[in-house]
């Protein structure tokens, strides 16, 4: 191996670790997400199957204040349009 050939593969191994440095972030947080995503869906399967394993009250649910007062705001609008 001449000295045109170690200079090649010595470009071609900064290449490739600048590439692989680049790439990590990305790479990591694609992981994470993936992991945050499965947390969410098992969370959301026990918490259906809670709510199945549940009686449903024969009381209907009152409105917070907050919806309430949104709910009021936005059939004025649409009278007022």
């Amino acid at each position: 191996m001449d000295t045109t050939h170690a200079q090649a593969l010595v470009g071609m191994l900064a290449v490739l670790g600048l590439l692989a440095l680049i790439t990590l972030p990305a790479l990591i947080g694609v992981v994470h997400d993936r992991r945050v995503d499965r947390q969410i869906r098992a969370a959301r399967e026990q918490r259906e199957g809670e709510e199945s394993g549940q009686k449903s009250s024969s009381k209907p649910t009152e409105p917070s204040t907050a919806t309430w007062y949104a709910d009021a705001r936005r059939s004025k609008k649409l009278v007022n349009s």
